[in-house]
């Protein structure tokens, strides 16, 4: 991932930053259509209480463990995806 002296190239910056912005934006979407999904009928329709309060919790207690499953589950598989000496492929390659 590194250049020879342990300093990164632009090209490596970029693909680091660019991935850190898919993860985000990917991983908020991802939890705010599951929020969606569970707690959209709580707030859309008239609901008993006890159910209305049971999706809007399980909305907001699964989407941030969403948004962080998919943030690391992107950039594990970035690194993964980098060769480990600059120039070579990975061996399974």
């Amino acid at each position: 991932m590194y250049a020879y002296g342990g300093r990164r190239t632009n090209a490596q910056r970029d693909a680091a930053t660019i991935e850190i912005g898919y993860a985000l934006v990917s991983a908020a979407f991802a939890a705010a259509v599951l929020f969606g999904a569970l707690a959209g009928p709580a707030l859309l329709f008239d609901l008993p209480h006890l159910l209305s309060k049971t999706l809007l919790r399980l909305g907001i207690g699964v989407a941030p463990v969403v948004f962080m499953a998919r943030v690391v589950s992107v950039l594990v598989r970035f690194r993964a995806a980098q060769p480990s000496q600059p120039g070579r492929t990975s061996p399974d390659s």
